[in-house]
């Protein structure tokens, strides 16, 4: 009888795909990724749930986009009883591990894993106080602060993913010891970093390295007037509507250095796994949550459905399983991910998945599959950055094609074989008339903006309750990982 396969799923949070050296960046270091790529299959043309991060990670763990779930926002809960692809594990006979970040709001901090090691540094309760990063309050999140606070320094994210890494190995030496002592149960583990998501601060050694090497964006803003309007408002009300190139540079520079560092870290886990003599019969996952803008089009962090936001890396290996060194156009999603780490291992797929498994497009070049998939991006007008405006937008991927809707604003359409840059918006083209209505239709066949807007109003009711629930009785976060302000610190480059 064959043995059951391991799982070893590396999950980072706003990775921008093209910053590693196997998506083609000759400057970032990224050795590790660029090995396992080397190895495995690389896809390149993955997209995320949402361009924002609890309901991307939560889309991951159901294979259901936001829509289907009712989990649009951060602080947005994703039901109990919601089956996940760590529930399916569960049910196939693994007991599956997270270490690390999971992002998930409410009193449910497991969502199907078995053991959950580090945890989270944020509370898990919307209403309360966030984490106070010191010197460094508000560069975690959508504020100009956060582009011009950059640099050399340290954040208390990386140094919660090395207590991460640290625990990720110490698991595969248990992991290990465990085998050697003659146990034949395999394992799935989840390791969840932190990096490279903002703060744009990294250590002045990694700094280092990339000062003077990053070159500016290859996009700089649109002209005055060119822009969408939607995403007009969205540079001013964020305050990037001009930003000091000296700024830009140090932040870019400190991207690059964090994700040399997640690397590093990544590579700490994948020698533990080959020193236990765990590595064969292991599928090993790699991808992130969303990218980031890092100043491409003028633009910074996610939210948007430019490819630097949207799309995501993706790295599969399996020696044995699926070939070695190979590329895929194929146009995939984080959903269809879970549903092909399930078929990977034998697992039962989940009830009302919407993802579809491509082991089969990872396995062979000859495989059917619909190029198609789409990402959503909703939110309501509470969260400070939303400026308060209410957004409902969606992003249809479909062969060369993307359009994107906007609630109350015109869509663009991009032809992505002509135009891999986005710079020329068809939607008002004659000749992509046909093009468009039919896009449209497909993107509004199963989702209705006006529908989402009254669930998510009835929702903020019962979030508001439970957050002022939150504030008066302050409860107890479970698999919390706390943060000091004196963690961060910000030194001049």
């Amino acid at each position: 009888m064959t043995a059951r396969p391991n799982l070893l799923f590396l999950f980072s949070d706003q990775h921008a795909f093209q910053v590693a050296g196997c998506y083609g960046d000759s400057v970032a270091r990224t050795p590790n990724l660029d090995a396992l790529a080397a190895a495995g299959v690389t896809f390149d043309a993955a997209y995320c749930p949402s361009p924002i991060c609890v309901p991307s990670r939560m889309s991951m763990l159901t294979a259901r986009h936001p829509s289907a779930q009712d989990c649009w926002t951060n602080d947005d809960f994703l039901a109990s009883d919601r089956p996940t692809w760590p529930h399916a594990l569960g049910a196939a006979g693994y007991r599956p591990i997270l270490i690390g970040r999971l992002h998930a709001m409410g009193p449910d901090q497991l969502h199907g894993y078995a053991q959950r090691e580090v945890g989270d540094h944020s509370p898990n309760w919307g209403g309360v106080p966030r984490h106070d990063m010191g010197v460094l309050n508000e560069t975690n999140d959508p504020h100009r602060t956060s582009v011009v606070r950059s640099g050399p320094g340290e954040s208390v994210y990386e140094i919660k993913d090395r207590d991460v890494t640290c625990a990720a190995v110490a698991c595969l030496d248990r992991l290990g010891a465990e085998r050697k002592a003659g146990s034949s149960e395999p394992f799935a583990l989840s390791v969840g970093f932190m990096l490279p998501h903002p703060p744009y601060v990294a250590t002045r050694a990694d700094y280092r390295l990339f000062a003077d090497r990053v070159p500016p964006p290859r996009r700089g803003p649109p002209s005055p007037g060119s822009e969408h309007p939607w995403l007009a408002w969205w540079r001013a009300n964020r305050g990037v509507e001009t930003v000091d190139p000296a700024d830009a540079q140090r932040a870019r520079t400190a991207y690059y250095a964090l994700t040399y560092r997640l690397d590093a870290m990544i590579g700490d886990v994948l020698a533990a796994l080959r020193r236990n003599g765990l590595a064969e019969n292991t599928l090993i996952v790699y991808t992130t949550d969303h990218g980031d803008q890092i100043g491409e089009r003028g633009l910074w962090w996610k939210h948007t459905f430019y490819e630097e936001s949207v799309r995501v890396p993706m790295i599969l290996s399996w020696p044995g399983t699926l070939p070695a060194g190979q590329r895929r156009a194929s146009v995939v999603n984080l959903v269809d991910l879970t549903a092909t780490m399930l078929a990977a291992l034998g697992a039962p797929p989940l009830p009302h998945a919407q993802g579809r498994s491509f082991l089969d497009v990872a396995k062979r070049t000859d495989a059917t599959w619909l190029d198609e998939t789409v990402s959503e991006y909703c939110t309501d007008e509470v969260p400070v950055w939303t400026g308060g405006m209410a957004v409902r937008q969606r992003m249809l991927r479909r062969d060369r094609w993307k359009l994107i809707y906007y609630h109350g604003y015109r869509p663009q359409l991009f032809d992505l074989a002509t135009d891999p840059d986005e710079l020329r918006d068809l939607a008002s083209s004659p000749a992509h008339a046909p093009v468009l209505a039919s896009l449209l239709e497909r993107l509004l066949s199963d989702w209705s903006p006006e529908a989402i807007d009254t669930r998510m109003r009835g929702r903020r009711a019962d979030k508001d309750l439970i957050g002022a629930w939150a504030r008066r009785t302050n409860p107890t976060n479970a698999y919390f990982w706390p943060t000091r302000p004196e963690q961060n610190r910000l030194e001049q480059a």
